[in-house]
């Protein structure tokens, strides 16, 4: 890309949300220490199935936790890995940490071991603060994790004991109780690193995005007031996970931000779950992904037998929502999905429909605040309504990926961003999602890399080779399909198939098995060797319009 910087697509004179911030700055006193101060400490902050936190009791929980963090010895910029379900005790950790000027790191809770090796190594977290269902999978690795020092376990139930069969750790409540009520907030600036988030790649290895300080700030500033309307009374529940930058900004520091309240479910969101969950906290914003949406709607009598009528919006993101389930749910329920796009480098949604202005099937329009380019791959900027590469320019995005310094250099470039997605702009200034500028996918709301599944395919026994794509479903939802190459002597079968399937999910997290298996003589190659995805994007299309 030759020139990044010319003048944006679509551009917007408001004033930088950070710049507007005092120079010393510290996120975790701004939400919380500011929620005091502005007289909601009495007011409900998180709801959970066992019982209402107020901002007084996050507050006093987050003090704790980062006294506790200090007692183990953790200092200014030093890492914090969570590894926790969405609690009060996730909140209380992450701006605790912040709170000292630590850097928490929201950990995905279900990666497989491998991934917590890497993650943990890679950011030289001293502290994992960790579910005790989850520790077994990384006990064994304990030796191989260099630089941690401390194990903190979350026990949860009646009797339950962190550190009764988990060895040398910790048990987090006898560690939080015993510390200090009270803290002080570390002397950071708005400009130093306040939280990690790891983002996969296509090469299979996460990056750490290293967001600062005024990013939360920045996020609700432009979209959670504008966008949302967030307001005291509301009440959130995010189906992402607070580990998600989608779900951070849904499930914590958005209600904060205004007074107001976050369910926290700690559980796998399913259709039913999900329905349940809004029946009994009666949430008024509903923050989802169009997979779950569409597992919504096929759940028989939802309509009569869960009470939805507490919503006033729901919001979309980490794929692109199709217009039929836009249409259904808001036939079905009267309300309207608000879809968006956000990634974990600018934290949340920079493009976004809005309420009474949606356009079925487009991504919306620029979040006031941000910039954008649709660019050619020479850099030059495209005719409206021709598909090009998207770059966006926001103070929501992270500073770099941490030791990663050429992707660093390859993805930021000055104040703009590569997002890595096809888009083209309408007349109107509407966004309309064109698919990925590389080949990976993204499903149920997470990355898949093509690669990554390949490989755990050629490691049956009977494969010889494998390329995996991208294909619609019956909802316009994007799946993994696999062609595959069997060893010779193999007869394709769809018990084999299913053998194959299966053989992916236990060995990947289950979102990236292939929902197709169709078996090839041979995969189209350039002369070099590399497999051609395109050619197998162009024969589904040209089989589906047959």
């Amino acid at each position: 890309m030759t020139s990044p910087f010319l003048p944006s697509t679509v551009s917007s004179s408001t004033v930088s949300p950070a710049l507007a911030l005092s120079y010393e700055y510290n996120a975790a006193v701004a939400f919380l220490d500011g929620a005091l101060a502005n007289g909601w400490g009495d007011r409900i902050a998180l709801r959970t199935s066992g019982g209402n936190w107020t901002y007084s009791q996050l507050a006093e929980g987050a003090n704790r936790a980062g006294n506790a963090l200090r007692a183990l010895g953790v200092e200014t910029e030093q890492r914090v890995a969570i590894l926790l379900y969405d609690s009060p005790q996730f909140a209380c950790t992450f701006f605790g940490a912040i709170k000292i000027g630590a850097v928490p790191i929201p950990t995905n809770t279900a990666l497989r071991p491998q991934d917590y090796h890497y993650m943990l190594n890679d950011s030289r977290a001293r502290v994992l603060i960790v579910e005790e269902d989850i520790w077994p999978q990384i006990a064994p690795l304990r030796r191989d994790l260099t630089f941690l020092r401390h194990v903190v376990i979350v026990a949860r139930g009646a009797g339950a004991s962190g550190a009764s069969s988990a060895g040398a750790t910790v048990d987090y409540d006898a560690l939080v109780a015993g510390a200090q009520r009270d803290l002080e907030g570390a002397p950071t600036i708005r400009d130093d690193a306040a939280f990690w988030l790891y983002s996969s790649g296509s090469t299979g290895f996460p990056k750490g995005c290293v967001h600062l300080q005024h990013d939360m700030h920045v996020c609700t500033e432009l979209y959670a007031k504008p966008i949302l309307s967030l307001t005291p009374d509301d009440i959130t529940f995010s189906a992402a996970k607070l580990f998600f930058a989608y779900g951070l900004g849904n499930g914590l520091y958005f209600p904060l931000a205004v007074g107001a309240s976050a369910v926290h479910f700690p559980g796998r969101i399913t259709p039913e779950s999900a329905f349940q969950a809004i029946n009994d906290f009666r949430p008024t914003i509903f923050f989802g992904v169009p997979t779950l949406y569409a597992g919504m709607l096929a759940l028989p009598d939802a309509a009569t037998r869960f009470d939805t009528s507490s919503l006033r919006c729901c919001v979309s993101a980490g794929e692109s929502l199709p217009p039929d389930l836009f249409n259904r749910w808001r036939d079905r329920f009267g309300v309207e999905i608000l879809d968006g796009i956000g990634s974990t480098e600018i934290l949340h949604i920079f493009i976004s429909n809005q309420a009474g202005k949606v356009k079925p099937g487009s991504t919306g329009t620029l979040v006031p605040g941000y910039e954008a380019r649709i660019v050619d791959e020479q850099g030059q900027q495209v005719a409206q309504g021709e598909i090009g590469n998207l770059l966006i320019s926001g103070d929501s995005t992270c500073s770099q990926y941490w030791n990663k310094h050429e992707r660093t250099k390859n993805t930021i470039l000055g104040p703009w961003i590569q997002t890595g997605d096809k888009y083209y702009q309408d007349e109107d200034g509407y966004f309309w999602y064109g698919g990925r500028s590389d080949d990976m996918l993204k499903v149920s709301g997470q990355w898949v890399s093509p690669v990554e599944v390949e490989a755990a395919l050629v490691a049956h026994q009977q494969v010889l080779e494998a390329a995996v794509v991208g294909r619609e479903d019956h909802d316009g939802l994007i799946k993994p399909q696999a062609f595959v190459v069997l060893q010779e002597g193999v007869t394709p079968s769809d018990a084999l198939a299913d053998e194959l399937k299966q053989h992916v999910r236990s060995t990947l997290t289950p979102v990236k098995y292939p929902r197709w298996i169709e078996f090839v003589e041979e995969l189209p190659k350039t002369a070099t060797g590399k497999i051609q995805r395109y050619r197998l994007r162009e024969q589904l299309t040209a089989a589906e319009e047959e």
